[in-house]
């Protein structure tokens, strides 16, 4: 494991206070400030700054966590799957409605 979570995790898996059923695994890399969180209100309970989301084309960017096998997968490798592509954890679909918080 060599990226770092920030926020009040929980587990190894990178649940936290927030979010914490079985499929809430992943962590974001803030594009702000370039940081892992496990969620955007673990960012705004933790960090100095207002959250910014990703912008348009960088879909490239590995920005995106699994909290099981530790890959960092890209935005659009992320967006475009409903599991880790390495390991096959399922990530939470419910994680889609704040897509828009994290990016544009």
């Amino acid at each position: 494991m060599s990226a770092v979570v920030h926020g009040p995790t929980v587990d190894d898996q990178t649940r936290c206070v927030h979010y914490r059923t079985e499929l809430d695994v992943i962590a974001i890399r803030f594009a702000c400030c370039g940081r892992y969180y496990p969620c955007h209100l673990c960012h705004d309970s933790t960090a100095d700054h207002d959250p910014r989301p990703w912008p348009q084309g960088t879909g490239h960017e590995r920005a995106v966590l699994c909290g099981v096998c530790w890959t960092e997968l890209t935005i659009a490798e992320y967006r475009g799957a409903g599991s880790c592509p390495r390991c096959s954890a399922a990530f939470n679909p419910r994680c889609a409605l704040h897509h828009p918080i994290y990016f544009e």
